[in-house]
């Protein structure tokens, strides 16, 4: 029994960074009908601030050697920065372009991002330590929780919300939300196109930039592809979850982090390597049964 809580709580931290992942992705998703894959780019940009570009293994510190409240504050302002000159420059100019060409526009930004990267760091991985004292576990109720798992739990929650407070309680939430749903409608009843594009990557941004610091944490380690299975995953949640719907969003990374720390935790051992391609049979399955996603908004109902 301990060992399924166990598991259950490491289930539990892994889905929330996939439903904020999920999140970030659905917001852009619901207003530009852009699936951004250089959203794995702003986590590994958030990631790679912390330290001086070095050929160094174990380079210096860069924000990573700030006090905390800090080192959080730039960042995230860092990521933030990132997605807001990307939606301008990148996506702006294409907004009334196919889709498809919105899509080869972000897979540009994200190898441009990556360039960048390999030209300062170089394409071999790093190591970084903070928050060292997280690795010890708590003692909770007699169950002994790592301190990541706790406080990746714990920021995602406050997270998802402060953002369910902004969505549903002041007047650009509610006209993100509008936009999200049914973005053409909410352009005829005057919401401003370019406010409310620029707001939600700008909170993509936030979410990445705290992503970021919570896999450094984890793994102490940087790699420029290390935001790429994240966003693959939470790509996958945002379409069983329902695509074009935050709730889902959320619904489906939860689903798909469970999924992954389970078949991780009780598959045999010889069929660990292969979790992975479960998790996307499990995914494919799902859909099968409901294609429309898990949760479907009004504009969805409307195009099936």
């Amino acid at each position: 029994m301990a060992y399924f809580i166990q598991v259950l709580i490491d289930a539990v931290a892994l889905g929330s960074l996939y439903a904020l992942v999920a999140l970030a992705i659905g917001l852009v998703f619901g207003v530009m009908k852009l699936i951004n894959f250089a959203q794995a780019d702003y986590l590994t940009v958030g990631a790679y601030s912390l330290v001086i570009p070095t050929a160094a293994a174990t380079p210096s510190m860069m924000f990573g050697g700030l006090p905390w409240a800090l080192m959080i504050f730039c960042v995230v302002l860092s990521v933030t920065v990132l997605a807001l000159i990307t939606e301008r420059v990148a996506f702006r100019p294409l907004r009334n372009t196919d889709p498809t060409t919105l899509l080869i526009s972000s897979f540009a930004v994200s190898y441009f991002l990556q360039s960048l990267i390999i030209m300062f760091h170089g394409g071999r991985p790093k190591s970084v330590s903070i928050g060292a004292a997280l690795t010890r576990p708590i003692d909770i109720f007699g169950l002994r929780v790592g301190g990541v798992q706790f406080l990746t739990m714990t920021v995602a929650l406050l997270l998802l919300i402060v953002l369910v407070l902004f969505l549903k309680r002041t007047s650009i939430g509610i006209q993100l939300r509008a936009a999200a749903e049914d973005f053409s409608m909410a352009r005829l009843l005057g919401v401003a196109a370019n406010r409310v594009i620029a707001i939600a990557f700008a909170i993509s941004g936030i979410l990445g930039g705290v992503i970021s610091l919570l896999f450094v944490i984890q793994t102490g380690t940087l790699d420029i592809r290390m935001g790429i299975m994240p966003t693959v995953y939470a790509f996958f949640a945002t379409v069983i979850g329902g695509i074009g719907s935050l709730p889902g969003a959320v619904l489906g990374g939860y689903i798909v982090g469970i999924l992954s720390v389970f078949l991780q935790a009780y598959l045999p051992e010889e069929m660990r390597p292969f979790r992975d391609a479960g998790v996307f049979t499990i995914v494919i399955l799902i859909l099968l049964v409901r294609p429309q996603g898990l949760i479907v908004t009004s504009a969805a109902k409307e195009r099936v």
